[in-house]
């Protein structure tokens, strides 16, 4: 069994910024093998690819955060990361991050089996 968990949300005025972890886990869980993504879904509106990041370490961004969201992992520390900067209102929404061993679209949330269980980001103007 794969075990995800974000944190890091919170809330914060436009324009600032917040970090988001993941931490996969789990005694089969693969992780260097994972590709692993970070969704989001706002009130009312569907949940939707925020940046996904494969096992070679390649991202894939979609285009309402690129250039203001970095994504990332740790190996080592079976930790995945989103840096996000020069937050807008428009980002507000749960985040979830979700990996699983094989992705053929790194943005589409049916590829993935594993998610966690949110973190709210809140963006105030």
């Amino acid at each position: 069994q794969v075990q995800v968990a974000e944190s890091g949300g919170g809330s914060v005025q436009a324009g600032g910024s917040l970090r988001l972890s993941c931490v996969v886990s789990g005694s089969t869980s693969y992780y260097d093998r994972f590709c692993v993504a970070w969704f989001r879904q706002a009130q009312g509106k569907e949940r939707e690819g925020v940046a996904a990041i494969d096992s070679d370490g390649i991202s894939t961004y979609a285009d309402s955060v690129k250039g203001r969201f970095t994504i990332s992992k740790d190996i080592a520390k079976n930790t995945l990361y989103l840096e996000m900067n020069n937050l807008k209102p428009e980002d507000t929404a749960m985040y979830y991050c979700a990996a699983d061993l094989w992705v053929g679209h790194p943005l589409a949330d049916w590829e993935y089996n594993y998610w966690g269980q949110g973190t709210q980001v809140t963006v105030s103007s």
